[in-house]
């Protein structure tokens, strides 16, 4: 009898994975118009890096366990002359190194490569906030909805390891902050700690 009840339980607990949406399943890749939601999202394209205040913050993203990759260069014109790349380990590209561009090209949030690393680089001690990356990545973000999943499929939110349920959108991007996000079944571990990454 104790052993039904500690497998009813077990099965009551587990989460189904998430269907794969109509429309606005992963991959999700770099818009081709990052200045303009740049601006979209409240933040002034830059002619360069400004690394007054500086800050990384971590995303992970993951769909029924499996790790959804956020892509390099969202926030950065990577066509501009300006923009210089170079490749990763991985065979991947990594987008930096702008010292002066003759149109705006970089926004203050942005990703250099495809490793989860969220970037601040302004003039202005002011922390950007997870909406705004979302708004510049062109992926729906609110408290219903990430991409096409939506409740009520299962979707957490985890800030350090704690899980938050508020709306995400206000998240602020701090310094060493390592955010998760859930759709659908989790995978063993939440990450809850900010990993060692090199760019």
């Amino acid at each position: 009898m104790i052993k039904l009840l500690l497998l009813a339980i077990a099965g009551a607990v587990a989460i189904a994975p998430a269907p794969t949406p109509k429309t606005g399943a992963p991959p999700w890749r770099a818009p081709g118009d990052p200045m303009k939601r740049t601006r979209m999202a409240g933040l002034k394209p830059e002619h360069f890096e400004h690394l007054t205040f500086h800050v990384h913050s971590h995303l992970d993203i993951f769909v029924n366990a499996k790790p959804i990759e956020i892509p390099a260069g969202i926030g950065i014109n990577i066509h501009d002359p300006g923009v210089h790349s170079g490749p990763l380990p991985d065979g991947s590209l990594a987008y930096g190194g702008i010292q002066n561009c003759k149109n705006p090209c970089i926004s203050p949030l942005h990703t250099h490569a495809h490793l989860g690393l969220l970037h601040t680089e302004t003039s202005s001690p002011t922390p950007n906030r997870l909406g705004q990356f979302f708004t510049e990545w062109g992926v729906r973000l609110d408290r219903q909805c990430v991409g096409g999943f939506c409740k009520p499929d299962h979707i957490a939110i985890y800030v350090n390891g704690k899980q938050n349920t508020g709306d995400p959108r206000q998240i602020l991007l701090k310094d060493h902050t390592e955010i998760a996000i859930v759709i659908g079944t989790p995978p063993k571990t939440i990450p809850s700690v900010f990993p060692n990454v090199p760019i």
